[in-house]
């Protein structure tokens, strides 16, 4: 018993004894690095450029320069901000820079910077690399491009649609380059995938955009995806046929006299839907020499009804003189 109790002080001594000694190890590590952050360091940093006030009708290229190299003087301290963030520095283009052919060309002296950029005063700008920036341009086209909606869509059975898909805007506007822009015709949308439908659909769907479109800018990069989902029904009714273009001196008789036309549409729109709403005709013109049949031709059908089809597709006939 006596001998478990001296190991379990023992062990508890060590113990105490290791957690001090690693305060002091981290301790000595804090002071160490407060030491070093004290002091003053020159190192140079890359810093992305934030372009303002671009005008409007311009867009600057690709290919040009969008980053300073800047030589910085300062505590270790101040240094963190620079290693740990994303540093960036502001060119307003309505009154630093200046336009030489397609081109506006950034130049600023480290006394400039120094004195007008956000530098604080514990930091202090040295050199800059390049001392000078060229931001090619083109001039913007603005074009009103359509938008081309990309469906897979199934409905449930007895539902579909009366009119068509909408997208909303159903155009977009596209500011860019000239060259760029003047190649978009049109801008397609990711396909709409959906099953089983049977309720009216309101949804967001991205545009695919051309490549490379940073040089591009989209009035919107989505539109809404609408349409009105109904019950339908289908409907039959008998059509009389029209002969037309038969000679004043040619006598015919023909059979059937009438056709069933066979349609689709909604249950709110079935009972306006007439016979006399469908044409259904013959041209004789179009009869081959020695063939007995007309092919009978739907010429006329009501706005509102889908999948029109003729149930007969021969009209038999014979000369009578």
């Amino acid at each position: 018993m006596i001998k478990k109790i001296k190991s379990e002080l023992l062990t508890s001594i060590k113990s105490k004894r290791l957690n001090v000694f690693l305060l002091f190890l981290f301790s000595a590590f804090i002071i160490l690095i407060f030491t070093k952050l004290s002091k003053e360091y020159t190192n140079t940093v890359t810093f992305n450029i934030k372009k303002i006030n671009v005008p409007q009708d311009k867009v600057i290229l690709n290919d040009s320069t969008h980053k300073l190299a800047i030589t910085l003087k300062t505590h270790g301290f101040k240094w963190l901000k620079y290693y740990l963030g994303n540093p960036t520095i502001s060119i307003d283009f309505s009154k630093e820079v200046y336009k030489k052919q397609n081109t506006f060309i950034y130049t600023k002296s480290v006394s400039y910077l120094n004195e007008t950029k956000p530098f604080k005063n514990e930091v202090k700008l040295l050199n800059i690399s390049p001392d000078t920036l060229v931001f090619k341009y083109d001039t913007n086209l603005v074009k009103k491009v359509p938008v081309a909606l990309e469906t897979d869509i199934s409905f449930a059975p007895g539902f579909d649609i009366m009119s068509n898909y909408k997208a909303i805007p159903d155009s977009v506007t596209v500011i860019g380059p000239h060259e760029m822009v003047n190649n978009i015709n049109v801008l397609k949308t990711e396909k709409v995938l959906l099953s089983n439908v049977k309720t009216n659909i309101s949804t967001t769907v991205k545009l695919v955009l051309p490549e490379h479109t940073n040089d591009l800018k989209f009035s919107t990069k989505n539109v809404g995806f609408v349409a009105n989902v109904e019950k339908f029904t289908e409907g039959t009714v008998k059509i009389p046929i029209q002969i037309i273009n038969l000679p004043k001196d040619v006598l015919i008789k023909y059979f059937p006299k009438e056709v069933k036309v066979s349609y689709y549409t909604s249950l709110d729109n079935f009972s306006k839907i007439k016979a006399n709403d469908f044409k259904v005709i013959c041209d004789y013109n179009k009869v081959n020499t020695n063939q007995s049949v007309l092919i009978p031709e739907l010429v006329k059908a009501p706005e509102g009804v889908k999948h029109v089809k003729l149930n007969q597709q021969k009209i038999e006939f014979i000369i009578l003189k």
